[in-house]
């Protein structure tokens, strides 16, 4: 039996508790061809996609949520998503996402070590005298599995462009051990060579991804498409099982079979 749920039952919205998580897609413009995006390696002890090839990310920290609590009193999850993508980003990769004014190089650095100490994100925006421009953050997707057996976690996705004056990236060597930037088809190339692991929602936002030429155009893509939860359900088609998502969200592959898509 698949570990995944049918159509029926995610319809039913029968699943069980996620953990709230947010992720960024960061586009870095070239001269010529498609953009490059941030990726980054999650270290092989990790519990959740341990040795895959992910954008930068993680759960969203109670400190995120109060913080949101402060800026939007109510805030349904949307503004504690999008300060815990610009929080890991900084914490993963070093970069100033969602910041104004932009830090110095030696702010930042100072920034990124508090919260490796324990710092909350408030105290750290304070004391660097920075805040946080989240209208920089596009949403593009959200993903919530609902598979057995394995830690769940209900990722929103956004965009975001890399700032013209913004350091170079740098692994933090903790949760990720190393970061590369390539585009979209150069990563799903090196997947299916063997040559690196990418989980079922990286591989499908990726495919997504790459029918764009720039950020311009992909911010276009996602202001017109609407955001709703994918919630993966197994279905035979055909005398295969396979993985399946919602054909109307963007993506042009919506459905694989279950040996290829559990493959990394």
């Amino acid at each position: 039996m698949s570990d995944h749920p049918t159509r029926a039952a995610v319809e039913d919205a029968d699943l069980p508790p996620a953990i709230p998580a947010a992720t960024l897609v960061i586009f870095r413009e070239r001269e010529s061809g498609a953009p490059d995006l941030l990726m980054v390696e999650r270290a092989q002890k990790m519990a959740f996609a341990a040795g895959a090839m992910v954008f930068p990310g993680g759960r969203v920290d109670p400190g995120d949520e109060t913080l949101a609590q402060t800026l939007a009193p109510g805030d349904d999850g949307e503004v504690a998503a999008r300060i815990a993508a610009v929080r890991e980003t900084i914490e993963e990769a070093g970069l100033p996402i969602g910041l104004s004014p932009m830090p110095s190089a030696a702010a930042l650095d100072g920034m990124r070590r508090a919260l490796h100490a324990g710092a909350s994100f408030a105290e750290v925006l304070r004391d660097a005298g920075v805040a946080l421009d989240l209208d920089q953050l596009v949403p593009f997707a959200r993903w919530r599995p609902a598979h057995r057996h394995m830690r769940i976690f209900d990722t929103r996705f956004y965009l975001a462009r890399l700032p013209a004056d913004a350091p170079g990236a740098s692994v933090d060597r903790t949760e990720n051990v190393r970061l590369a930037w390539a585009s979209a088809d150069e990563v799903l190339a090196q997947a299916d060579a063997g040559r690196l692991s990418i989980i079922f929602p990286t591989r499908r936002n990726l495919e997504r991804l790459a029918q764009f030429a720039s950020f311009d155009e992909a911010v276009a893509h996602a202001r017109a498409t609407p955001v709703r939860v994918v919630t993966p359900w197994a279905e035979q088609r055909e005398g295969e099982e396979r993985l399946c998502i919602p054909e109307d969200l963007g993506y042009p592959v919506t459905s694989e079979a279950i040996d290829q898509a559990l493959r990394g």
